[in-house]
């Protein structure tokens, strides 16, 4: 039976997506300035250049797609452009689809918005975080990047925590102490540990080292409040999630696809 061609203009590649907010969001803001476009989500268990191929010659009007967890650093290999940022961040989360004039696809450039969208979030939370203090950055993978950029952005140094030391600014989990947490007293999850539905995990930090002077970034939204941010707050660390951060780079998104493609 021959696939019927979608109608989609805007929309999220990744894998699983059930947790994600993004088509609500996008449909609702559409819906209130009145715009007409569609957002859908795409689910791709696996990502190649026939799953790619399949997806913007089934949807003709696809003008963009948003990145999320697995792809994020898997997709450049994909991608005849990459902007400078996403480039130097190793990410991307943000995909415009040029077109020929007649629909065909010309090339696919990355970005990245998950810099600016972390980087402006986090701010409120550790602006009172004396200058000089480190972060310590939960992940290895396309959102680590992102937020390393952005809390350089903010001359913040960081250091990435993995399950394994492997030199390079990444550490483990065990290598963290009361010590290094005085210096480092900000602290980003940029894992999807406790993503809905897997509600009841957190990464392996030890959270019995926080204090009311640390501070918890964890860009998983769903649910508002992870258990990493419940175990936190339970000994004093001031908390805050990721749905800013994603609607903040949601908008940024669209912003590249506006400025990129005369019509829309």
């Amino acid at each position: 039976m021959q696939q019927e061609l979608s109608t989609t203009d805007f929309g999220l590649i990744g894998h699983p997506l059930g947790h994600s907010f993004s088509k609500a969001f996008f449909t609702e803001v559409f819906s209130r300035h009145k715009l007409p476009y569609s957002y859908d989500n795409f689910d791709l268990p696996e990502l190649t250049p026939e799953a790619l191929y399949s997806l913007v010659l089934l949807n003709p009007r696809l003008r963009g797609f948003n990145v999320t967890a697995p792809y994020k650093e898997k997709i450049i290999a994909f991608l005849d452009g990459i902007a400078e940022q996403a480039e130097r961040v190793g990410a991307v989360n943000t995909v415009v689809i040029r077109r020929a004039p007649d629909g065909r696809v010309v090339g696919l450039d990355g970005y990245n918005t998950d810099v600016e969208g972390f980087r402006d979030s986090i701010l409120p939370l550790i602006q009172d975080v004396p200058e000089g203090c480190g972060a310590l950055v939960l992940g290895t993978g396309g959102a680590s990047k992102a937020a390393v950029e952005g809390l350089s952005q903010l001359n913040r140094p960081a250091l990435r925590v993995s399950r394994s030391s492997t030199g390079e600014g990444i550490i483990s989990y065990s290598d963290i102490t009361p010590e290094l947490l005085a210096s480092h007293p900000i602290v980003v999850n940029a894992t999807p540990a406790g993503t809905y539905p897997n509600v009841d995990t957190c990464p392996p930090f030890p959270v019995e080292l926080l204090n009311a002077g640390c501070r918890v970034f964890d860009m998983v939204y769903n649910p508002a409040e992870t258990l990493l941010m419940r175990r936190a707050a339970e000994h004093g660390a001031k908390t805050k999630n990721g749905l800013e951060m994603l609607y903040r780079q949601a908008i940024a998104s669209y912003n590249i696809w506006q400025s990129n493609q005369q019509t829309i």
